[in-house]
């Protein structure tokens, strides 16, 4: 089933984008406006992340978000068979002299990012950087191992790879070990169980329990961190900045890193809302209920409140 259907996104790959987003024009009427895929749950997210937004500004931020996500899954297996010249033409990538002075003086590079923009396309990152450089996502299996396998394959097609988020230190520890440089983003905006949250912020207007797993292994793997600020001038195109954070991340204060990413991200998903992942529903834990199964200590640490056990 998985050969099946690789080759059949393969072959599907094959036409050409003005094709593809005729296609993807198809599937948004279906999606939105018959189907409904997730709809009260982006009109939640809009409404409370852009409380200064009308109705008619917050409907069409929605609908432009619902022809962008189309577009994202064809633009995304579309990298199955795009050529390295038109990849390169589609996807700009600025900073990269900085990117390439941190990995050429022989530091690594932890790559931290959102779901805004195509975040698919990032793993062309190796088309830009030496050869001698691991490269890759890392990623959070999917349940279905079929499209787990395919994602993987995708990723894993201009030269970069995906490592299972529960065996980032295993892989990243290895490499250095045989003093091999590498750059791999971390996808840090999901939402986290209760008891992997170990900090709350303010992000889009909401209290937010946020991952800080990708601080942790940057600190222990003393990478050069970057903030991968995607923007989409137009269909078919993107630009990606890497903005250095820090080059020395265990000087700054604990959870900075994670700080800095969200108030980032934030700024740029404000440029472009209609580009970020709203069907998400990311504000489904709240602050509120996490101190009724939970408490801290003055060290940070977790533990449950008893007359929740």
């Amino acid at each position: 089933m998985y050969k099946f259907i690789y080759w059949l996104f393969c072959i599907i790959s094959l036409l050409p984008l003005k094709l593809l987003y005729i296609l993807s024009d198809l599937v948004y009427i279906i999606l939105y406006w018959i189907v409904g895929y997730r709809k009260k749950v982006v009109k939640q997210n809009l409404r409370l992340s852009f409380p200064e937004k009308d109705k008619r500004e917050l409907r069409q931020i929605e609908k432009t978000f619902y022809r962008w996500l189309c577009d994202y899954f064809v633009e995304s297996f579309k990298l199955l068979s795009m050529p390295e010249k038109e990849i390169r033409k589609r996807l700009k990538m600025e900073n990269m002299d900085e990117v390439n002075k941190c990995l050429s003086e022989g530091q690594s590079i932890g790559v931290i990012l959102g779901h805004h923009c195509n975040w698919e396309w990032l793993s062309c990152t190796p088309l830009y950087t030496a050869t001698d450089i691991k490269s890759g996502l890392i990623y959070h299996p999917l349940q279905n191992k079929i499209f787990d396998k395919l994602f993987i394959s995708l990723r894993s097609h201009n030269g970069g790879g995906a490592i299972p988020k529960q065996d980032t230190l295993r892989y990243l520890v290895k490499y250095k070990q045989d003093g091999i440089k590498s750059i791999f983003g971390y996808i840090a905006d999901q939402s986290p169980r209760y008891a992997n949250t170990h900090l709350w912020i303010k992000f889009m207007n909401q209290e937010t329990g946020v991952y800080t797993g990708a601080e942790r292994v940057m600190r222990k793997m003393e990478n050069a961190v970057f903030f991968a600020c995607m923007t989409r001038p137009k269909r078919g195109y993107y630009t990606c900045t890497f903005k250095l954070i820090t080059r020395t991340p265990n000087k700054l204060p604990e959870f900075e890193i994670t700080k800095l990413f969200f108030s980032m991200l934030e700024e740029t998903i404000r440029k472009e809302p209609e580009h970020y992942l709203w069907t998400h529903n990311r504000w489904k834990r709240t602050h509120e209920e996490f101190n009724k199964i939970f408490s801290t200590d003055e060290h940070g640490r977790l533990s449950r409140r008893h007359d929740n056990i």
